[in-house]
């Protein structure tokens, strides 16, 4: 069923929705561009934040690069400071990328306007309203990484 078939409530949700991935997507822009990193770069620092410590070659994964593509990025990010190499402390063949972005200042000073105003913002529901908020958007996410899995299975 397309969006223009659906009732108004699900065509407004989904209007809502998409005006809000759009300014997620033009704030993580002008937060790359004060880093001076490109956004591919930002957005491989927040696949690192959310999942901590990982192999390349997991980082290959989950951003679809080639190995050699993900070296290239793992060597401008930790040149800038945002990552750094661990060798893994259960098996030393291993290497672990970590984010340390986090730890710097600059990336502090610009998040932090847009922080307080998040939990400003989830603060104003109510306890309920606040896990359902939190749990949409948790099973948000796990659609939009199985829709780029079908995006990328794709034969057009």
């Amino acid at each position: 069923m397309s969006i223009n078939q659906q009732p108004d409530e699900y065509q407004e949700f989904t209007k809502t929705l998409r005006k809000f991935g759009v300014k997620n997507i033009l704030n993580q822009q002008q937060i790359a561009s004060a880093l001076h990193i490109s956004n591919y770069d930002f957005i491989t620092i927040q696949i690192l934040e959310e999942t901590g410590a990982i192999t390349a070659g997991e980082l290959a994964k989950r951003t679809g690069l080639s190995t050699g593509s993900v070296t290239a990025l793992i060597d401008r990010l930790e040149k800038a400071s945002f990552v750094k190499r661990e060798l893994d402390t259960k098996d030393r063949r291993k290497v672990n990328i970590v984010p340390i972005y986090g730890e710097r200042k600059d990336v502090q000073t610009l998040y932090e306007p847009l922080n307080e105003s998040m939990l400003a913002l989830i603060q104003s529901y109510d306890e309920t309203a606040r896990a359902q908020i939190i749990d949409f958007l948790s099973k948000a996410s796990d659609v939009l990484e199985e829709s780029k899995q079908q995006v990328k299975d794709l034969k057009l």
